[in-house]
């Protein structure tokens, strides 16, 4: 059971953080203790870009740079970069799968595309995020190729 107590909300802390308002989460940073913060900070993990990450964030802007505001502002900054790595793992490896299906040499799928072999490579490594509208494209191509076998 958290120690932590919120007024004038209808809402108790022991109800999972993703169904808090703002005011129970600007509550938690500034009187929680660690129990809560490490409940705030798995919510985060889970959507980074979320409604808890949401409302840490706009909270910071109001009770920072004092407690525990900057760790869990580090909080979000690491679970929006660990998605964002992950993301563009994904991307590149639909690419990759997308250049393996249309059975063409990396040079001709770049050609096809319309971008260099170089670009193309960048794409591949996850350095570079394609636009979405060349995403549709390349799928297109390979969809192409493989029906043309």
């Amino acid at each position: 059971m958290s120690a932590l107590r919120f007024r004038n909300l209808d809402v108790s802390p022991e109800e999972p953080v993703e169904d808090w308002p703002f005011e129970g989460v600007v509550t938690a940073i500034e009187r929680g203790a660690l129990p809560d913060w490490q409940r705030l900070a798995a919510a985060i993990n889970a959507e980074p870009w979320g409604q808890v990450a949401r409302y840490v964030t706009e909270a910071l802007q109001v009770v920072r740079p004092y407690g525990v505001a900057p760790l869990m502002e580090c909080v979000v900054e690491r679970a929006r970069t660990r998605a964002e790595r992950s993301e563009r793992a994904e991307v590149a490896r639909r690419v990759a799968g997308l250049l393996a299906r249309s059975g063409l040499s990396r040079q001709a799928f770049a050609e096809r595309l319309g971008t260099s072999a170089s670009r193309l490579s960048t794409y591949l490594t996850g350095r570079v995020v394609p636009s979405a509208a060349l995403l549709v494209r390349m799928e297109r191509l390979a969809s192409s190729q493989e029906d043309s076998r």
